[in-house]
């Protein structure tokens, strides 16, 4: 894997109509989300992340086989999970079908594993909600377990346990690199310090400034069970939106991203979205990169500041967003902000010559 600040994009295949109502199928979301990891491979973006949801709003269920076409569309960005909801999921499949992008990509796949932002594959896959926690903990162990041994021997609470059975395929990356993926919860960040597994954060909302005691929390809680934090690679995933100039960004995102917020805050019954808001939102620090090019490489690098990161990625094509803005968005994220941002953190990096 490359030592330079690595710089990517997510997607969730977001299907929701605009504001006219005109809809997209789920056939074309699919089929331009190919184009848009095509074209961020094409521009030297480091990583591309798939979402898994089970709902209308978006087409992707299973990020791994969106992730196959794409293995074998691409050159050089890896493939990645953004999250893969292990919770519902069987990890034996898990395991499979990424080992499967690895070898696809020839070694460029990754899985994030969460317990996900909305609930619907727990009824969807016959899971109790009640046992939220236990079950990612269960299937994470199991998945590692895969990751380690070829053939596995294991016993838990809520699937059937494995006694001394093989996993097919193997990837070809050993080990295949497993992120935790958490929006923010303490025991989350924890676990994945303790067990030394690389951590993305996804801000989706408020002041970035708040999660920077999220990850020195993780920092700690690795050093704690004996291992070395700068060994142990931490992402941050926000929403994000660049155009030409401040004003033409703005207007262009806040019309989906406030109908996709304005959708979940129904559910969830949160108050609707302003302008106001939104411009509070996009402020040098508020949750969103949205912006000119310079805009968001100032915001990136104040991140940086804040986290001293490895992976930043930028999440596109949210909600009801023409599918020419988000080309537009990945084009100018590979070719006008990665290279002075991988530069500017490089530089801060390098060691400073005594008496320069």
């Amino acid at each position: 894997m490359t030592n330079h600040f690595e710089i990517g994009v997510s997607s969730f295949a977001d299907t929701m109509p605009d504001v006219d109502g005109n809809s997209i199928t789920s056939e074309q979301r699919i089929a331009n989300l190919l184009e848009e990891i095509e074209l961020a491979d094409k521009v030297g973006l480091d990583v591309f992340g798939i979402g898994e949801h089970h709902r209308p709003d978006f087409a992707a269920s299973t990020p791994a086989t969106i992730l196959a076409a794409a293995a074998v569309r691409t050159k050089n960005i890896r493939l990645t999970s953004a999250v893969t909801v292990l919770s519902t999921d069987d990890p034996v499949r898990v395991y499979q079908q990424f080992a499967t992008v690895d070898l696809l990509s020839h070694g460029r796949a990754e899985l994030t594993a969460g317990r996900g932002s909305f609930t619907e594959s727990y009824p969807l896959f016959g899971y109790d909600m009640d046992h939220y926690d236990e079950l990612f903990q269960e299937k994470l162990e199991l998945l590692l377990a895969i990751r380690e041994n070829e053939t596995v021997l294991w016993a838990g609470e809520h699937r059937a346990g494995i006694n001394r059975r093989g996993v097919y395929p193997r990837a070809v990356q050993d080990p295949l690199p497993v992120w935790i993926g958490v929006g923010g919860n303490p025991a989350s960040v924890e676990r994945a310090g303790r067990l030394g597994l690389p951590l993305i954060l996804a801000i989706i909302g408020g002041a970035p400034a708040r999660f920077a005691p999220l990850i020195d929390y993780y920092r700690e809680s690795a050093r704690a069970a004996g291992r070395d934090p700068a060994t142990l690679k931490v992402g941050i995933n926000s929403h994000t939106h660049i155009a030409e100039n401040a004003q033409q960004a703005a207007d262009e995102f806040f019309p989906p991203y406030s109908s996709l917020m304005n959708k979940i805050g129904r559910e969830r019954g949160w108050p609707a979205m302003t302008r106001n808001q939104f411009e509070a939102l996009r402020a040098p620090t508020g949750a969103l990169l949205v912006g000119s090019p310079d805009e968001v490489i100032e915001k990136m690098l104040y991140e940086h500041e804040l986290f001293g990161h490895d992976r930043f990625i930028a999440q596109m094509g949210v909600g009801p967003q023409p599918h020419a803005e988000v080309l537009k968005a990945i084009e100018l994220l590979g070719t006008k902000v990665a290279p002075v941002v991988r530069a500017e953190i490089a530089k801060r990096k390098a060691p400073q010559l005594v008496g320069a």
